[in-house]
């Protein structure tokens, strides 16, 4: 009766319409072409050059877009690219009836046109982007976070729009065995917890800022189970990259049990990361909903 209890007021507490995209504010130039769908002249973008590596993320929103990986040399007079980061670009019919537009999948910001059949990589595709629609964040700036806990729904929701998240992915780490699946994970019996990997611009954010953000956002308290979501994939951990990373992390669980709080949240060295399947990704901005088992709690000073 408890449990039943439980859920049901976290239904009610938690329920609720998404908060909306946090956006940055545009010049007026900028503006006319990633809102306005304008064009930039051609060799006048500051990246149509550039071929360091690291990750292009949106003006607009700062969602990453793009890997230098992708990226090649067109002499089109813009950044090419001939692929995207998985689920981070939209596709649509452009205004003029001939070509196809590309947007950013979180905050609808033009970025250009995609074609196929120019033959000038092994993918036939070429992204062609406006410099203005993007920032670039170079490898040394690039740092990478692993958070479980619960649902990993809620925990991207809440990580994805923080200032200097340029990724925040959800998938499985933890256990045994290969591109684990939902369904073999939910088993149980994988050993897979769900996990967010966060990627950060070291220039706007730190892993201490992510890690407090983190133990925030769920109960660490909780042992398996997150609100209504029961079983080990449910459990919180965190999976640090390095010893500093560790360091951190147990010097913040002793801050919150200083303050009476339980922590039953592991701490392991982090391993392989599975990216979830397709359908997992930005499920709340997808169904313009908000989490029903996390919420924001300030825990520390």
């Amino acid at each position: 009766m408890k449990n039943i209890l439980r859920t049901f007021l976290f239904l009610i507490i938690f329920s609720g319409r998404a908060e909306p995209v946090r956006l940055n504010e545009l010049t007026p130039e900028e503006g006319r072409v990633i809102i306005e769908k304008g064009t930039e002249k051609p060799f006048s973008g500051k990246y149509a050059g550039l071929f360091e590596s690291g990750i292009y993320a949106c003006k607009r929103c700062g969602l990453g877009l793009y890997s230098s990986k992708n990226k090649f040399r067109s002499d089109c007079g813009w950044p090419s690219f001939d692929d995207e980061i998985e689920g981070a670009v939209e596709r649509k019919a452009d205004a003029d009836g001939k070509r196809t537009e590309i947007l950013c999948s979180r905050c609808g910001a033009h970025l250009g046109h995609v074609f196929k059949g120019e033959k000038l990589t092994e993918k036939n595709l070429r992204h062609c982007v406006n410099s203005i629609s993007l920032d670039f964040i170079p490898e040394n700036r690039i740092g990478k976070a692993f958070f479980a806990g619960g649902c990993f729904w809620g925990v991207e929701y809440y990580f994805m729009n923080e200032d200097g998240v340029i990724l925040a992915i959800p998938g499985y780490m933890g256990g045994k065995g290969d591109n684990p699946t939902y369904k073999e994970v939910c088993s149980g019996k994988t050993g897979h917890a769900e996990t967010v990997m966060i990627i950060f611009d070291k220039d706007k954010s730190d892993f201490e800022k992510l890690a407090r953000i983190f133990f925030e956002i769920h109960d660490p308290a909780q042992k398996n189970r997150q609100g209504p979501d029961i079983g080990t994939q449910y459990r919180s951990a965190i999976f640090a990259s390095d010893e500093e990373q560790k360091r951190t992390v147990l010097k913040l669980i002793e801050i919150l049990k200083s303050k009476g709080l339980n922590v039953r949240t592991e701490v392991s060295e982090s391993g392989s990361f599975f990216p979830a399947e397709e359908y997992h990704r930005k499920y709340y901005l997808k169904t313009e909903k908000k989490p029903y088992c996390h919420a924001r709690v300030k825990r520390f000073d």
